[in-house]
């Protein structure tokens, strides 16, 4: 007993002597562990509106209408599951995510391996710092370049389209539902792909030089020290973030989606992330975008831990 009593002192002591020498640090993340308690953790709390009829008009205070809000157990769920929205929006989601994960998460690793290749320093830090511009853009701004490049009245590239294709044979991308997809993962390409090259350059940036020298000796091309080397030395990495992405199969990102929608093309840009808007905000009915929220969430936690488990499947050392 004495022994048990004596080691916990010392784990005290212990504890209390680095508190006391890092106190400062401690104090910094203050910050981050409010903001995470605020914004993230907090929030969760909501998650209970998928369960219950809510309205924000029951009891005398929005906590209040948290319990007096009658539960309905998964009768949200049932609803929402079978109404008459969700497989076209689902069908919305994933051929817009799918299209990212093919066209859009292979392109910063490609671009990386082409600025990796470059020998002068001086116009590849010119080349970098251009490639991250457009990262630094608001996608509203994007977005209204974007309805000025493709104007059917007075849009550049339209009009080039029309002395190519003909006025008839033009393609409308602003109002063609079955060109909506390729121009949001267009657009994703365009502003997201340099800024997206920051982490494999990083990982590029740890591979040995020493194997360059040994493969050039035996004889390799760039194309196959390339392949052989440097693919192999960012797998790790490109495996990680392949998991990450796959976790956010259902998240097209809301802000992208909701400029570029408009009544013509409504019909395949209608996703989950308009949707919860749409049900939660404009229609007030809390406990449908609630649900349609928390299924998002299970599906993408799902997804990470089936694709990190694949990934340790074939060899690799996955995300944890």
């Amino acid at each position: 007993m004495e022994k048990i009593q004596s080691n916990a002192k010392a784990r005290a002591g212990t504890w209390k002597h680095a508190l006391s020498v890092h106190k400062w640090l401690y104090i910094m993340i203050i910050p981050g562990v409010l903001y995470m308690l605020v914004f993230k953790y907090l929030p969760m709390g909501g998650l209970v509106m998928a369960f219950q009829d809510f309205s924000p008009y029951n009891g005398n205070s929005m906590i209040g209408a948290f319990f007096e809000s009658p539960f309905v157990g998964l009768r949200i769920f049932k609803k929402f599951f079978t109404g008459p929205d969700f497989l076209q929006v689902l069908k919305n989601t994933l051929s817009i995510s799918i299209a990212s994960l093919i066209f859009y998460f292979p392109a910063p690793i490609i671009l990386a391996l082409l600025l990796n290749e470059i020998k002068n320093a001086a116009f590849k830090r010119v080349a970098q710092t251009m490639v991250y511009i457009p990262h630094f853009i608001s996608m509203v701004i994007v977005a209204a370049l974007t309805a000025q490049l493709f104007s059917t009245t007075d849009g550049l590239v339209y009009h080039n389209l029309v002395q190519l294709f003909g006025r008839e044979n033009a393609p409308d991308i602003m109002s063609n539902p079955r060109l909506f997809v390729h121009m949001i993962v267009g657009q994703s390409m365009w502003k997201e792909t340099g800024y997206g090259t920051i982490i494999f350059l990083a990982a590029l940036s740890g591979v040995d030089v020493q194997l360059y020298e040994a493969a050039e000796v035996d004889g390799a091309n760039r194309w196959q020290k390339m392949w052989h080397i440097t693919l192999p030395a960012i797998r790790s990495t490109i495996v990680i973030m392949l998991i990450l992405r796959v976790g956010t199969i259902l998240n097209t990102g809301y802000e992208q989606i909701f400029l570029m929608q408009n009544s013509m093309n409504r019909s395949v840009s209608d996703v989950f992330d308009t949707y919860i808007y749409t049900k939660g905000v404009v229609n007030g009915n809390y406990s449908m975008a609630t649900a349609a929220g928390m299924f998002k969430s299970v599906v993408s936690m799902i997804m990470v831990l089936g694709a990190n488990r694949l990934a340790k499947v074939f060899g690799e050392s996955g995300f944890y």
